[in-house]
């Protein structure tokens, strides 16, 4: 899927917007990004579409579960670039809460 809100299904639209939305050193859980693109039974869905787009250009590692883990095919650089934001990663946990 292409990362322009103007590709994929209504869902997938909304879920890339809602990606471009996060701020630097903002992260949430794939519960909360299908919430705010109005679809918040899809959380498993949000996953998907990072797993389909296979870019830099979404900020995927914003991205965590609900319990704050990290959950890409890349924990390692998943912690990096969130820390590379200012965020506290430890243990494979992003610390302080996750919405």
């Amino acid at each position: 899927m292409a990362s322009t809100a103007s590709s994929g299904t209504a869902f997938e639209q909304a879920v890339v917007r809602e990606l471009h939305r996060l701020q630097r050193g903002e992260v949430v859980s794939y519960g909360e990004v299908a919430r705010r693109a109005g679809f918040p039974r899809r959380a498993r869905g949000v996953g998907n579409v990072l797993a389909g787009h296979g870019g830099d250009d979404l900020p995927w590692w914003r991205v965590v579960r609900a319990d704050g883990r990290l959950a890409a095919p890349s924990p390692t650089r998943q912690q990096r670039l969130l820390e590379d934001e200012g965020v506290d990663v430890e243990h494979g946990r992003v610390l302080g809460g996750v919405p």
